[in-house]
């Protein structure tokens, strides 16, 4: 049985950003940097974060498998929606979930985790 290697990007004490196994890439929550935007404004901040952590990976988002969107309220999914309607490749929208949560900093007002295959060697 041959032994899997796992890669961690972006390595920190509580979480790494993303982690690499079997061409499968799994990114951790992404949240806003800056929690002074509206909706449109922390989509744009966290789907542009997706995109470069995808990038480091080596995947992109035309290759999401699976997203799950964390809004503070739901009631924003629509403006959420004409930025992430923008920002997908057409054709490869990706299985996803959207959900109401309490998020860890009331200034954050969208969270996204994603899963990824990696691109071919």
């Amino acid at each position: 049985m041959s032994e899997h290697h796992i890669t961690r990007i972006g390595v920190a004490t509580r979480y790494s950003e993303a982690a690499v196994f079997n061409g499968v890439v799994y990114l951790a929550g992404m949240v806003p940097e800056r929690g002074d935007t509206d909706i449109r404004g922390q989509t744009e901040d966290v789907l542009e974060q997706v995109r470069q952590r995808l990038l480091e990976a080596g995947s992109d988002k035309s290759r999401i498998l699976r997203t799950q969107i964390f809004l503070a309220d739901i009631g924003e999914i629509g403006a959420m929606n004409e930025v992430w309607d923008a920002w997908v490749v057409p054709g490869t929208a990706p299985p996803r979930a959207t959900v109401q949560a309490a998020l860890a900093n009331p200034a954050w007002r969208i969270e996204i985790v994603v899963t990824a295959a990696q691109k071919a060697p």
